[in-house]
């Protein structure tokens, strides 16, 4: 088995392990792409990705392209002589007239069970809409959204009770990390059998807006702790309250009582209590406008006795 040439692509945290992995493999990692530096965090502060920042520590080449539609990123791409591209939450879209690059074709590893979520959230998805279980898939990018063959899928992973979208994806960095190399090796090996995907219960997870993520109480009760889940940490859950906004992390527990009145807090010594139909949310912690983060008990006592009454009751997202 000969060892291949490979050029990485990715950009948040979730996917050092994949890169890692691979430095660390028989295969050659001879390059990297990530998306350019960009503002972060509170003071908005210009930073470079995990993945630039992982890439400098172990001495890669990086290029960071605005747009893979640069003339110049072809000719740059070829120099590398890439057998094989990787591509792990890279986030830009890549052009027909580069998917011929390398030999093997870009490879992607995505956080779902294929055909099921197909986009940019299926993490997110799958807790909003409460599947049990989860993997990653690895298979060749194509013009489709998602739609290549697949080339390896993990065992399922088990989706906890109360898991958010941060803890998940952490459960799975490393499961992609060895499905990647896993996959490389058949490559080199000639081993590799691409299977195509079927067209049959075919979903999708569209990218999640700030917007989309406003809570709506009106929905049933495990509805809305989902769609928390699922938007944690970003872009972040939130709602309103006297016209400021809130940011809500994901709940303590889920109570069910029909009696329960959406959006109606209720502030009580130890906990704070919102309704959604069917039940009650306890919050876990919150975050006021211009404000850190707190637990939300501490967020009540801090209203005395002008405690609001209930939260504005609005949001996009459909069970």
């Amino acid at each position: 088995m000969s060892p291949l040439r490979v050029v990485f692509a990715g950009t948040p945290e979730v996917a050092v392990p994949t890169l890692k992995a691979l430095v660390a493999s028989t295969h050659q990692v001879v390059g990297v792409l990530t998306r350019p530096d960009a503002p972060t965090g509170r003071g908005r502060r210009i930073q470079q990705s995990p993945i630039a920042h992982a890439a400098e520590e172990l001495h890669l080449p990086v290029l960071k392209p605005p747009s893979l539609s640069e003339p110049d990123i072809r000719a740059g791409l070829a120099a590398w002589n890439p057998d094989v591209i990787v591509v792990v939450a890279y986030g830009l879209l890549i052009p027909r007239s580069l998917l011929d690059v390398p030999r093997f074709g870009w490879i992607n590893a995505h956080f779902s069970a294929l055909p099921r979520w197909r986009g940019a959230a299926p993490v997110q998805y799958a807790i909003a809409h409460g599947d049990r279980t989860t993997c990653v898939t690895t298979f060749r990018i194509e013009e489709g959204l998602d739609t290549g063959p697949i080339l390896r899928q993990s065992p399922p992973v088990t989706i906890a009770d109360h898991e958010d979208t941060g803890h998940l994806l952490a459960r799975l960095s490393p499961i992609a990390a060895d499905v990647v190399r896993e996959t490389l090796d058949s490559l080199a090996a000639g081993t590799a059998n691409a299977v195509p995907q079927s067209t049959d219960d075919v979903t999708y997870a569209p990218r999640i807006t700030t917007q989309d993520a406003r809570v709506d109480w009106d929905k049933p009760v495990d509805v809305v702790d989902r769609w928390i889940r699922a938007c944690s940490p970003t872009p972040g859950a939130w709602s309103t309250v006297k016209g400021d906004r809130i940011g809500l992390g994901p709940a303590i527990e889920v109570i069910a009582d029909a009696s329960a009145i959406p959006g109606q807090i209720t502030a009580e010594k130890k906990r704070v209590l919102v309704g959604a139909q069917g039940g009650y949310l306890e919050l876990g912690s919150v975050q006021p406008m211009g404000k850190k983060q707190m637990p939300a008990a501490d967020w009540a006592r801090g209203y005395r006795d002008a405690l609001p009454t209930t939260f504005d009751i609005a949001g996009e997202f459909d069970s």
